[in-house]
């Protein structure tokens, strides 16, 4: 028995008003619960359209599931996925988009850093400039991609126009879509046009944050502009440059609406008569949708969110041993 039920009644201590017990309640409710369920609807909306789709999808890629043969069903288990091995038009697709990422990614980070370099200084008009700059990334993509299909047509195109102007393709126009290597640079021309602007202005917004004291030190000592920006500035940015590079990186690897508006026939999502500009993305949408074999489809897309993780993991370390890790 407890000391407060040996305690007479009239030396028991009165319990607290009702008031008070309940504004201790409500007081320890908006403290410990509603922070959660304020950021519950995103966890709630992650789940539904981020987590359920992975797993889903990943059991789709365990199994026998095409959308014209209802009967062909049950565990595949790797089946699928020994299956890409042996894929020449997997094979052909990943090295598309690999060449094609290096072409647009590697161009796209330097330029970018250049021109936010430049944007850093004192210029006329800089507002104008940085407008200016983000004005392709507001273009939707399918608006400009068309432009640029036009820009690299055979026949009429400005692009051939311009090579004609040096003495190349004066009597047979370049087709850019007949080659890999034409098609690979009219693509990451179009790619690098969209998100260099984007990029500059991240790198531009770390650079402000920089101290002026630092380049006044370092041109006291003799230290150039080009200098500076690879010893003072990248370094100090370094946190941005791996922002820039896992999401290009991500970008690049999934490379979709580009080489789809950029062939003469995307229904079809072949990447061009000989498959020379089709991308992984290209060919999971093909293998799903036209031939209808979903099974298939969800292990390619498994297996290019490996090969980003992986592409990404590497460039992230390759950009902090460069940087210095900072």
């Amino acid at each position: 028995m407890s000391l407060t039920e040996l305690r007479p009644a009239s030396h028991r201590p009165a319990p607290p008003p009702k008031k008070v017990r309940t504004r201790s309640w409500l007081y320890r409710f908006d403290n410990k619960t509603i922070p959660y369920v304020f950021i519950s609807p995103f966890f709630i909306l992650f789940g539904i359209f981020g987590v359920f789709p992975l797993i889903f999808n990943g059991v789709v890629a365990v199994r026998n599931w095409r959308l014209d043969d209802p009967t062909l069903t049950g565990w595949a288990g790797l089946g699928n996925f020994e299956r890409l091995l042996s894929d020449e038009d997997f094979w052909n697709a990943l090295g598309n988009t690999f060449g094609i990422f290096i072409l647009s990614t590697v161009p796209q980070l330097l330029i970018a850093l250049i021109i936010a370099n430049l944007l850093n200084r004192k210029l006329r008009g800089t507002t104008f400039w940085r407008i200016g700059i983000l004005l392709p990334y507001l273009t939707p993509v399918v608006a400009s991609t068309l432009v640029f299909a036009i820009f690299f047509a055979r026949d009429n195109g400005m692009a051939n126009w311009f090579l004609s102007l040096v003495g190349f393709g004066q009597e047979t126009p370049l087709d850019w879509r007949a080659q890999k290597w034409s098609a690979w640079i009219a693509i990451a021309t179009m790619v690098n046009w969209k998100w260099i602007g984007y990029n500059a202005l991240l790198y531009l917004s770390a650079m402000q944050a920089i101290p002026k004291d630092v380049y006044e030190a370092a041109a006291v000592d003799g230290a150039g502009a080009w200098r500076q920006l690879w010893r003072i500035t990248v370094p100090m940015i370094q946190p941005v440059v791996v922002f820039t590079v896992i999401l290009s990186t991500i970008g690049g690897l999934q490379l979709f609406n580009e080489p789809m508006m950029f062939d003469e026939n995307p229904q079809s999502a072949s990447g061009g008569s000989a498959h020379q500009f089709q991308t992984i993305a290209q060919l999971i949408y093909k293998v799903g949708w036209k031939d209808l074999d979903l099974g298939y489809a969800a292990a390619m897309s498994w297996a290019l969110f490996l090969i980003i993780l992986l592409v990404a993991g590497l460039n992230t370390l390759l950009t902090r041993r460069i940087g210095g890790d900072r």
